[in-house]
């Protein structure tokens, strides 16, 4: 199992599906991890309160670029509530708070990650895309109303 793991991790560093520029982008935001140096800018395109697309550019280590591709097919036609539910299960998942397998299984390939729990350095990796996130639909949502 950890081989299957670790297979769709490389494979979403070395080939990620969303890492290029998204020309009709209504939200950007920048995401920093000073630690190690991992640095992401995601882009998102909303219609209706649903992301309707999504796409990342920036640099960092394997588990962070693995992390920022695997949340954006994951957030795909998702409606905000729907996608801040689940940045809220990863974090929990990565950080170990939320262990129940039924609560998490809506992660489906971002479950890869349930071990960075157990490798405290990597957790800031893990987690940047998905704080960054939160934040642009937390914007998202204040500019609506």
């Amino acid at each position: 199992m950890f081989n299957l793991y670790n297979e769709i991790l490389t494979e979403h560093n070395l080939h990620p599906n969303n890492k290029c520029s998204l020309a009709d982008a209504t939200h950007h935001q920048h995401g920093i991890n000073p630690n190690c140096g991992d640095e992401i800018t995601l882009s998102l395109k909303l219609n209706n309160n649903i992301i309707e697309d999504a796409s990342f550019q920036g640099s960092g280590c394997a588990i962070s670029q693995a992390s920022t591709d695997i949340m954006i097919d994951l957030m795909l036609d998702q409606p905000i509530d729907k996608a801040k539910e689940l940045c809220r299960l990863f974090i929990g998942m990565v950080q170990g708070t939320i262990t129940d397998e039924k609560e998490l299984a809506p992660l489906d390939e971002a479950l890869t990650f349930k071990n960075i729990s157990k490798m405290p350095a990597r957790v800031k990796c893990a987690v940047l895309s998905w704080h960054t996130m939160e934040t642009i639909l937390d914007k998202a949502l204040q500019s609506s109303q």
